[in-house]
């Protein structure tokens, strides 16, 4: 074997007869060396391929039906929106419209009497129709006439009696039972009537006047009401059921209303003056 047989020999390297005598190994990795694959190598490649395993096994965040409170929180947003929009509108009202301002601003109400101002009203008739004397109607509407006793037990509380009228003629609470009244015949003939009832916000007792209320003073509290004059008066009342109907309406004469301890209402009718009105309301308890 030839010298140049041996080196090749040692070096391992096979010709398999091609020519320039280069080995497969060589040629393979040389053709490795010189192959590119376009768009595969460096880091975009690998940025692609880590954006694409994300992309497939981190989930997508999902919006979650809101909450309780955040449910609130936009009913509460969405009704203040209207309710300023119709404040805004009741404002521009009242500003350019001077007659809505004045029979708006003319409204008052105290525990669960109110009271409007319309001096274009046609004026009230004679007071207490149906009653003798001109005087407050009689103690008979609703369930009555009764004592004081059954009276108090129908309306669930006691009413307070002025001293100052003696002993009453009878009394009659209202068919829902929220109104009892009391009635006194000091002259013999002339019926003064005392309404008791809870203090509500929503009005029993509607009153239009031709001139403004006076206030007045009882118990040593000035917040009391003076209306001098016969004037509408309105009852909104309820059946036994408790289903409203048709409302009571009336002239009512000289009428004093004041409040004990914010809890119960009192209305004084009959007593055409004031300064003696004001002296029943103060005996009472």
């Amino acid at each position: 074997m030839s010298e140049d047989a041996d080196d090749r020999r040692e070096d391992g390297g096979h010709t398999d007869g091609r020519p320039g005598g280069t080995s497969l190994p060589e040629e393979l990795r040389a053709l490795g060396r010189g192959i590119r694959v376009p768009d595969v190598d460096g880091e975009s490649m690998a940025e692609r391929v880590l954006a694409r395993i994300l992309a497939e096994h981190v989930p997508v965040p999902v919006a979650e039906p809101p909450g309780r409170w955040a449910r609130a929180r936009a009913w509460a947003r969405r009704r203040w929106r209207a309710l300023a929009a119709a404040l805004s509108g009741l404002l521009v009202i009242l500003v350019l419209t001077p007659p809505v301002r004045a029979a708006v601003a003319d409204w008052f109400g105290f525990g669960g009497v109110a009271a409007r101002v319309d001096p274009t009203a046609t004026r009230a008739g004679s007071p207490g129709a149906g009653s003798p004397g001109g005087g407050a109607p009689e103690c008979t509407g609703g369930t009555g006439p009764l004592s004081v006793l059954e009276a108090a037990a129908r309306a669930g509380f006691d009413p307070l009696l002025p001293s100052a009228l003696g002993r009453p003629a009878g009394a009659s609470v209202s068919a829902d039972r929220r109104i009892l009244s009391v009635c006194w015949h000091p002259d013999g003939g002339r019926t003064i009537r005392i309404d008791e009832f809870r203090a509500t916000p929503a009005p029993l007792f509607y009153k239009t006047i031709h001139v403004p209320w006076e206030s007045a003073r009882v118990h040593g509290d000035d917040s009391a009401l003076w209306f001098a004059e016969p004037h509408e008066l309105r009852m909104l009342l309820q059946d036994e059921d408790g289903k409203p109907y048709e409302p009571v309406v009336r002239t009512a004469g000289p009428t004093l209303v004041w409040q004990k301890h914010g809890e119960l209402t009192l209305r004084l009718e009959g007593e055409p003056s004031k300064s003696r009105a004001q002296e029943i309301a103060n005996s009472t308890p």
